[in-house]
């Protein structure tokens, strides 16, 4: 099946359902309580990120489309939260403020990748609001082509069988994440999205693929549904068309597991992206496997963009292009335990010349992936000063990034790449230019594991200064 990933601007989808709060604290764990046998967790850094529905919303917008999210929060702290988060990422939001009623948040304590607890602060949505949530649907319906209904049993869908019938009145199509409840009570819906154990619970115990293809097609007729995409956490998932025969199954993507916390959300949100551009339901369910694959492939909870999936879509295992620092650590594990050889090599790249790209192509020929880390523009105002960069950190890993030589670019803020150097300790540093091996930084980190610097000579009267003192001295020519 060839993918793409689909124009998405002028597209907008509506997400309805429970919005809460991922809060993650995280720390070092080096001994056990006196006080009981539990870990003592000294939490050095905490993080915020939107869940549930507002995970989906976040998702939508990362992946190009616009989007509107209908839901309920308190009037605590962890509503404004939320709330700042989401308009700064371009969500539009039109929440039901609850006075007295806990913004539903989930606390997770986290040691070296490692979630220790998970403290939930949450009470169902009194069902007064119920009539509120449907006329704040129904203020929406006309401007969106997709809906997703993400139902985390909080009290927000807890009559969805009213919001399904209003959103297929006004022709929305209807993508629905449920949860315990029987997924008939989303009758007429146009895909389900349960996990295997959901769908077990609204059929039964399946003992092999015929029986689950039976119990699947029999399920979408008696729900009026065109399709269902069962998730299946490592066996990936497998979409089942009303009236198709065959089912399609998607195998997982291979990639360190990381947290699977949100991924659902990602499978929701690109489902009904996809189906908002235009794919069908097979092409969509295919996008959504390669995206829950970049989802769990980070830790946390995450926003799958539309780079990052394009990237991937080109991938061999891990993809190329830019990626964040979780995600190449990953990649570089998995790469050294197939015994790929990696190396590295760092710069501002401000003007991408001819030099730059012999470079690294002739640094790509030491080993099996390049990495090319950038400093940002933070980093090169400080090294070269308040004129520079001429291009933006965005602008010059994108170029990067289209290089054949070049695997992976990456973003750094510090004035040395050293910190990104021990955490993936790469076989093999590069450096272009008039250096002298002692002269390198990183050099002694790269000999305390044994990894071997080159330096690589760039073509003469081929730099980025000598480009800008030509373009300032043309300019000065044609002043005069």
């Amino acid at each position: 099946m060839q993918l793409s990933v689909p124009r998405l601007d002028g597209h907008t989808v509506l997400v309805v359902g429970d919005v809460m709060l991922d809060r993650y604290w995280d720390g070092e764990s080096l001994r056990i309580s006196q006080e009981a046998p539990v870990p003592v967790v000294h939490v050095t850094g905490s993080i915020d990120h939107p869940g549930g529905a507002a995970n989906v919303a976040l998702n939508v917008v990362a992946l190009g489309a616009s989007c509107v999210l209908v839901g309920a929060v308190g009037t605590d702290e962890a509503a404004e939260v939320l709330r700042m988060r989401l308009l700064a990422a371009g969500v539009k939001l039109d929440l039901i403020v609850v006075p007295g009623w806990p913004t539903t948040t989930k606390l997770r304590v986290v040691s070296r990748n490692q979630q220790l607890i998970r403290l939930d602060f949450e009470t169902l949505l009194p069902a007064e609001y119920q009539q509120e949530i449907l006329r704040r649907v129904d203020r929406w319906a006309d401007l969106a082509e997709v809906a997703i209904l993400q139902d985390y049993d909080k009290g927000t869908l807890s009559e969805p069988e009213a919001l399904v019938d209003l959103l297929k009145r006004r022709g929305v199509r209807v993508v629905v994440d449920p949860k315990h409840k029987p997924m008939l009570r989303y009758r007429g819906a146009d895909v389900m999205k349960p996990n295997f154990a959901e769908f077990e619970r609204n059929v039964g115990s399946v003992a092999n693929p015929v029986e689950f293809s039976m119990r699947a097609q029999s399920l979408l007729v008696e729900g009026g549904f065109q399709a269902m995409l069962v998730t299946r956490g490592a066996q990936g998932m497998t979409l089942v068309e009303s009236g198709v025969a065959d089912s399609l199954h998607l195998p997982a993507r291979t990639v360190r597991v990381y947290d699977v916390t949100g991924a659902g959300d990602t499978v929701a949100a690109m489902l009904g992206v996809a189906l908002a551009g235009g794919m069908s339901v097979q092409q969509a369910a295919a996008l959504a496997n390669v995206a829950a694959g970049i989802a769990v492939a980070n830790p946390g909870t995450v926003a799958v963009s539309g780079p990052e999936l394009r990237n991937a879509l080109h991938a061999d295992d891990y993809g190329r292009g830019v990626v964040t620092r979780e995600f190449l650590n990953a990649a570089v594990e998995d790469a050294k335990r197939a015994g790929q050889r990696i190396v590295f090599t760092n710069g501002c790249f401000d003007i991408l010349h001819a030099g730059h790209v012999s470079y690294l192509a002739e640094a790509r020929q030491l080993g099996d992936k390049l990495i090319v880390a950038v400093n940002s523009d933070d980093s090169v105002r400080r090294l070269k000063g308040l004129t520079r960069p001429v291009n933006h950190l965005a602008e010059r890993m994108a170029v990067l990034a289209g290089l054949a030589a070049v695997d992976w670019v990456v973003a750094f803020d510090e004035d040395t790449p050293e910190q990104l150097l021990l955490s993936l300790q790469p076989q093999v540093l590069v450096k272009g230019g008039d250096y002298r091996l002692d002269e390198v930084v990183g050099a002694d980190l790269m000999r305390s594991w044994e990894g071997e610097v080159r330096v690589l000579a760039l073509r003469e009267n081929c730099s980025t200064s000598g480009i800008l003192r030509r373009v300032a001295s043309d300019t000065a020519t044609q002043d005069r």
